[in-house]
């Protein structure tokens, strides 16, 4: 994991508390896993997109 250990993470998350305080990091959070959940959901929705697309070209029908 990018050789991040355990005291680096700490320092990290100290350092997150500071700048925007315990009360904000819930909805920053939230935010961050609504956006990485979109983000999954767009890469996904491409790769079957594609997937369709090559099966009209073999002449199946897309399900």
């Amino acid at each position: 994991m990018l050789g991040l250990g355990m005291g680096e993470l700490i320092i990290i998350l100290v350092i997150v508390l500071v700048i925007f305080g315990a009360g904000k990091l819930p909805e920053i959070g939230s935010s961050l896993g609504k956006g990485i959940k979109s983000f999954k959901e767009a890469v996904e929705g491409e790769e079957k997109k594609e997937a369709a697309s090559s099966k009209e070209e073999d002449g199946e029908k897309p399900q």
